[in-house]
């Protein structure tokens, strides 16, 4: 019977000690006393690494998707270890180790059309499978969404990020569409991380703004006009993702940012201008880990039932104090929150005389947003 992996945590290149993630972490392994011990190798092709496997020991490791030859697949379960092997004709890994980028989700989009690409695949396959009960695609969804979940974590270690929410019909070329880059380049110039739920609208133009931070202020009028010839995302998600990726050609190597999409609502598909893109199945993990990471604070645009959700999603945690202190939250167009959804007197209720009433905030428009996210930081 294969020995269960030990709880000690022996030294390694990532993941507090012991996830291999690389064919050169993989390498550095075998140098190290114990080798193989011990250790989770996620996603790595070891199909040339037989020899390794036969003569390194492998006790407690965790092998999770790795390409191997059977002698070597053997071994390893011989000396304790568990593997996981890949699975075949699926359109993404489940054990993937790191997040997504618009080029790997895109691959096809400027030959075939979106349909082709690995994000409409992946949604069909979800569209397949979400309700057929079969507790094996269940699983895989799962082990899919905790990896990157994993992926997401290590990446933003460290980093301070500030949410920025808003509804996807906010179309390209309208003014609003333009503020929220405007904010979004505010942001990244100031340090921050931005983290958009990674869709169009007023997600994708924070995730433009953050992308185009690094360049000079009339870029970003010129980039606008270019992505007006394909003001959405419907009718053909082909055109809307060939302008962004015009955009990023012209401009490349633009400013870093995060969008954490889902496939739950994959008829809205992820913006390219997100440099690392967390993409899960459940929008439930997907909505929760957004907020929870936004801990310089969160900007809400004005946005329909989604944007409302979010609003007093984040404000949970911040009455009751269940994540610590409380985030900032800057709601933006006084007119919406107050008139046309009235958020803000609920939350303004919500808040008084509890620590969250110096942290939340209410503008007229995206312009007054960082100057509002920062003064409430201080607060």
């Amino acid at each position: 019977m294969a020995t269960p992996p030990p709880a000690h945590r022996p030294p390694g290149p990532r993941g507090h000690g012991r996830e291999i993630h690389t064919l050169g972490e993989f390498d550095a392994a075998l140098t190290r006393p114990g080798a193989l011990a011990g250790l989770r190798v996620q996603s790595v092709d070891l199909t040339d690494r037989t020899f390794a496997l036969l003569t390194a020991s492998a006790v407690g490791a965790v092998f999770l998707g790795c390409p191997m030859e059977p002698e070597a697949a053997a071994k390893v379960r011989a000396d304790g270890a568990l593997v996981f092997p890949p699975v075949p004709d699926l359109p993404f890994d489940p054990y993937r180790s790191g997040l997504y980028t618009a080029e790997e989700l895109y691959v096809g989009i400027t030959t075939a059309g979106y349909e082709s690409t690995p994000d409409a695949l992946a949604y069909a396959w979800f569209e397949r499978t979400r309700a057929d009960g079969d507790i094996f695609s269940s699983m895989l969804r799962s082990v899919h969404d905790d990896a990157v979940s994993d992926a997401l974590d290590e990446l933003l270690e460290g980093t301070r990020v500030v949410g920025v929410m808003g509804g996807h019909a906010m179309g390209r070329g309208t003014e609003a569409y333009a503020g929220a880059a405007r904010l979004g380049r505010s942001l990244a110039r100031s340090g921050l991380t931005v983290a958009t739920g990674g869709g169009p609208g007023a997600m994708e133009a924070a995730n433009l703004g953050a992308y185009l931070a690094p360049f000079p202020d009339g870029t970003l009028p010129e980039a606008l006009a270019v992505l007006s010839a394909a003001p959405s995302f419907t009718p053909s998600v082909t055109e809307w993702a060939r302008a962004a990726f015009e955009v990023r050609a012209r401009w490349p190597r633009g400013g870093d940012s995060v969008g954490i999409p889902t496939w739950f609502y994959g008829h809205e598909p992820p913006n390219p201008f997100a440099g690392h893109i967390a993409k899960y199945f459940a929008n439930a993990l997907r909505e929760d880990g957004l907020l929870a990471r936004s801990t310089a604070g969160v900007v809400f645009l004005p946005g329909a039932a989604g944007t409302v959700q979010e609003i007093f999603a984040n404000a949970t945690p911040n009455y009751y104090g269940s994540l610590g202190a409380p985030t900032p939250m800057v709601l933006v167009d006084r007119a919406h929150w107050t008139g046309h959804l009235p958020a803000w007197p609920l939350l303004e209720a919500l808040a008084a005389g509890r620590p969250m009433a110096s942290r939340i905030a209410l503008v007229d428009s995206t312009d007054d947003a960082p100057a509002a996210l920062e003064r409430l930081r201080k607060a």
